[in-house]
């Protein structure tokens, strides 16, 4: 059994489910092709958009932070995908980014948010490669800077990086943040201080694409056209 097919029989379970009581399937993401038997596949980005747009109906920009990319979508007047830019070639700005960093720091990623909370002088990590990036953490723990600077320094770069997206794009407001990395207040704290506004966080941060392919399937079974 492939993986997003044990996901799919993990979740029915947890919703006290068959997988006879479910009449259609839409696959998205990275994956979408390898999950057998689903009667949609269609991309990410667009149901990134249909997630966003069902959650918060007026929303213009949508950043989507996961664990391999980081994209920005604008959202049209009709609800629609109008236009996006991505970086899908380099983990930083990624919530790999942020793995990585964890990892060198030894921490868990859930204690990022904490410690960024505690910094008094985040630190300035000027590379923008992971690998770079990796050395300069390294070197500034040499130095004695405090975790916590550290974290929000780490922070300030990934916010930095997926602001040059933002940019390419042009922000509108209401934005919304989506993605795993959602769920870290500091990335939040960071892309809030640097667009001078405040995101509003998707209720579904982590699975605001499979919501956004649920949709989708169900419009195509109540009205195909």
């Amino acid at each position: 059994t492939s993986g997003p097919s044990r996901a799919i029989l993990k979740a029915l379970e947890a919703a006290g489910l068959s997988r006879e009581e479910i009449t259609k399937t839409a696959a998205t993401g990275y994956g979408r092709n390898t999950l057998e038997g689903a009667d949609y596949r269609v991309s990410e980005l667009s149901c990134h958009a249909i997630g966003a747009q069902a959650s918060f109906p007026d929303i213009k920009t949508v950043i989507d932070i996961g664990g391999q990319d980081a994209k920005v979508l604008r959202i049209g007047e009709d609800g629609r995908l109008d236009n996006f830019v991505m970086n899908d070639k380099c983990a930083a700005g990624t919530g790999r980014f942020l793995e990585v960093m964890a990892r060198v720091l030894e921490l868990g990623v859930e204690e990022l948010s904490t410690l960024d909370a505690r910094a008094l002088n985040p630190v300035k990590i000027s590379s923008t490669c992971t690998v770079f990036a990796e050395s300069e953490v390294i070197s500034h723990l040499a130095n004695n800077v405090s975790i916590s600077d550290l974290v929000a320094g780490i922070h300030n770069s990934v916010a930095l990086r997926v602001l040059s997206l933002v940019r390419r794009l042009g922000y509108m407001e209401p934005g919304l943040l989506t993605g795993g990395v959602a769920l870290n207040s500091g990335v939040l704290r960071a892309l809030n201080k640097e667009l001078g506004t405040q995101l509003r966080v998707s209720p579904l941060a982590q699975l605001n694409g499979a919501y956004g392919a649920a949709i989708y399937a169900w419009r195509q079974l109540n009205d195909p056209k």
